[in-house]
């Protein structure tokens, strides 16, 4: 069977429908969607750990205002440094979403361009702000939080492919898809790939927080003895950043100086978070069984 027959010919509408003058786009969705879904289940989370709705409800606005910051930076500062840098007028634009047009006018054009180390370091240091203003245990906080990471990873991925954005490097697999905004060519579909397997990463995380679980006599309240170690967010981190560094091989770069690099920059900037990963899941591991 000739496999050019399954390749997927790809080019959706960017956005899903109009409500007025606003347009609501699948990238936004496809965010919004993650968010809620994290949203959700840390809820839940904190209410079996026995943590207040008080505790929990300012945890939103830390982590969506870290996760945006983080992410924004990171892009700017990891894979466009000398045209961010280059001037006041460009530094304007890294914070707020618009860009300067040749004739000098400005444009609203949204946040192009959003790196996941950067969000990753953002969140955590939102979280440790969070910790210390509210008052709630630092290890408590990363483990809920790092089970429900993969949820929105996995929908941004999604929200990547509908942009047809950050593509995967050209191949003849069968599954290939063809990414008509981009060129003709069969390529890897790396959001998929990823989309496909942070989903696979909750559910190993989730799947270990059921099994460890343990229920007060009265059956109101679960304790989870490795909530508070470290273990979940050291697992969350190692999974997301081991994948991401091997998947790297299938995606094209994403900025032509990395096309000289041995490793490209998202490789690079993995390396300290999968160490940073190995540790922490140890430890936890460890202080678990101490406890």
């Amino acid at each position: 069977m000739n496999s050019e027959l399954l390749y997927i010919l790809w080019n959706p509408d960017l956005i899903i429908c109009h409500i007025g003058p606003l347009a609501i786009r699948w990238y936004s969705t496809c965010w919004l969607l993650g968010l809620l879904g994290c949203y959700l289940l840390v809820k839940y989370l904190y209410r079996k750990q026995g943590l207040s709705d008080e505790k929990f409800e300012p945890l939103f606005l830390y982590c969506f205002v870290g996760i945006l910051i983080g992410a924004r930076l990171g892009h700017c500062l990891f894979y466009e440094p000398a045209y961010f840098l280059s001037s006041w007028q460009h530094m304007v634009e890294m914070v707020l979403p618009i860009r300067q047009g040749i004739d000098g006018s400005w444009h609203f054009t949204g946040y192009e361009g959003l790196a996941s180390h950067g969000g990753t370091i953002g969140i955590i240091l939102a979280l440790l702000l969070y910790s210390r203003n509210l008052k709630v245990g630092m290890w408590t906080v990363l483990d809920i939080v790092s089970i429900s990471v993969p949820i929105c990873a996995s929908f941004i991925r999604l929200g990547n492919l509908m942009n047809s954005e950050i593509i995967g490097k050209p191949t003849d697999v069968p599954w290939a898809f063809i990414f008509e905004r981009v060129d003709n060519l069969p390529r890897h579909p790396g959001q998929l790939y990823e989309a496909i397997a942070y989903a696979c990463f909750f559910v190993v995380l989730w799947t270990i927080y059921r099994k460890t679980n343990v229920t007060s006599p009265n059956g109101k309240q679960q304790r989870n003895p490795l909530i508070g170690t470290g273990f979940y967010f050291g697992l969350d981190i190692l999974l997301i950043f081991l994948f991401r560094f091997f998947i790297e091989y299938t995606k094209e770069v994403q900025e032509a100086f990395e096309a000289s690099m041995p490793i490209d920059m998202g490789q690079l900037l993995s390396i300290p978070f999968i160490l940073l990963g190995a540790y922490y899941t140890w430890r936890g591991m460890k202080k678990a069984k101490q406890a």
